[in-house]
């Protein structure tokens, strides 16, 4: 009988010590769910449409990181000529745009393409050329640039894009009172800035360029200058716009707003303010909100 006993306790003793192991294997998985990282948040995606010169010049590097890491966006930028880059607003291709032709852009607001248009920074337009200078347009004003090269002849290397820096050269030339065509070393890359103004140091020809990728771009064209600068009306204006989701209704429209409001932010303006004056000993872009 006593051997029952001692059977019995033994055995309920083991399956409390049983019971008390799982409850503490319990405790230790519980443990370690309450230990585990909380899931993130998978982060919305936008197209953001914009100018060669904004890329070239290595400006996005900077800021496009800062925007996805406070927003939890994923960015995908198209960088092509300004002109293609509204066309891709007006047939809702894009969530924003960030461009630098203003009256073309005043357009897209016009008809209802684009909102909430805001100007972020400008640079400035500048003609460079060969050191040799062979149509001697050192230190002239933007018109009598452009009527001496066609004078003489010389090689000048157009983008012939549409973008917002072939536009202004055909502002120039208008405003001169001069058909580019009559000059036969009159080119066209239909390139971005930076494979233009590799052409143009291949030709050793003068190109009108943003002073952005011009510097960010200067090292590899030998032997190439800044000529022409200053003048009023080379100064190059980048406005954001966020493409109107009423009108457009598979845009992104949350990310969309989002972008605009970072560009026009402390923030970014601080990254605007900066960039380029380490490396260049100036800013490549200043910061203009309105």
């Amino acid at each position: 009988m006593k051997k029952f006993f001692s059977f019995t306790a033994a055995m309920l003793l083991m399956m409390s010590l049983l019971l008390a192991g799982c409850s503490s294997d319990d405790g230790k998985k519980e443990e370690g769910k309450s230990k585990e990282e909380p899931k993130t948040e998978k982060p919305a995606e936008m197209i953001l449409a914009t100018t060669t010169s904004t890329q070239d010049s290595g400006l996005l590097d900077e800021l496009i990181p800062a925007f996805e890491e406070k927003y939890n966006v994923k960015v995908k930028t198209i960088a092509v000529g300004t002109g293609e880059a509204l066309a891709m607003g007006t047939r809702g291709e894009a969530d924003a745009l960030l461009t630098h032709a203003p009256k073309s852009e005043q357009e897209i607001v016009d008809s209802g393409d684009a909102i909430n248009y805001k100007r972020v920074m400008y640079n400035d337009f500048i003609i460079v050329g060969p050191s040799a200078d062979p149509a001697k347009i050192n230190g002239l004003n933007i018109n009598d640039a452009f009527a001496k090269i066609n004078e003489e002849n010389a090689v000048f290397v157009s983008r012939g894009d549409d973008s917002g820096t072939h536009k202004k050269e055909l502002d120039i030339w208008a405003s001169a009172d001069l058909d580019p065509e009559s000059n036969s070393n009159y080119l066209e890359s239909g390139q971005g800035m930076g494979q233009t103004l590799q052409l143009a140091a291949e030709k050793q020809g003068y190109v009108l360029t943003d002073r952005a990728t011009y510097l960010a771009q200067k090292s590899n064209l030998s032997d190439f200058e800044i000529l022409v600068e200053g003048d009023e009306i080379l100064k190059n204006i980048y406005h954001v716009m966020q493409v109107n989701p009423e009108k457009h209704d598979k845009v992104n429209a949350e990310s969309g707003k989002q972008f605009v409001e970072f560009m026009i932010s402390d923030e970014a303006h601080a990254i605007i303010e900066k960039f380029g004056v380490s490396e260049y000993g100036e800013a490549l872009f200043y910061s203009d909100r309105e």
